[in-house]
């Protein structure tokens, strides 16, 4: 009897293991399981995304306030154009706000970064953010400095 109930103690403690396993997984992926429903979309163009996916966070004061949904080139300007919904109870960013592409820290992950401006009038489905500012490359910056320290 009791090597039975080391057998079950052994098992519940792996079964614990694994669910501990499977939800450390999903934080890191950045997998949600409760999604945030309903939001308005809003589009940002930009010269170069980076590393940006879809799903990447959209954060304003370093509190997120939507998703990346989808990233295409827009054919006629020939930019990538990056689809973000907002939640809903973010109504209050105006036309004016600006979106830039940052890293979470040296080298982590990409995401958006919204400015508010301060016009009156307040973004709405499916309007652009004009002012935007492209991912920082590092590869660029190493290129530029070694150009430069060769041409001196």
């Amino acid at each position: 009897m009791r090597m039975r109930n080391v057998e079950i103690g052994v098992g519940a403690f792996m079964l614990a293991g694994i669910l501990a396993l499977v939800v450390l997984a999903l934080n890191v992926s950045g997998l949600n399981l409760s999604q945030q429903s309903g939001g308005y979309k809003v589009y940002a163009r930009f010269d170069n995304i980076g590393g940006l996916t879809p799903r990447a966070k959209v954060a304003m004061s370093g509190v997120q306030i939507g998703e990346v949904t989808a990233i295409r080139i827009d054919p006629r300007m020939l930019m990538a154009e990056v689809e973000m919904q907002i939640f809903d109870q973010v109504d209050y960013l105006t036309t004016d706000s600006s979106a830039s592409i940052l890293t979470a820290g040296l080298l982590g992950e990409q995401y958006i970064g919204i400015v508010p401006g301060a016009e009156d009038e307040v973004l709405a489905e499916g309007d652009y953010i004009q002012d935007t500012q492209s991912a920082l490359v590092l590869e660029e910056l190493i290129g530029k400095f070694l150009f430069n320290e060769v041409s001196e």
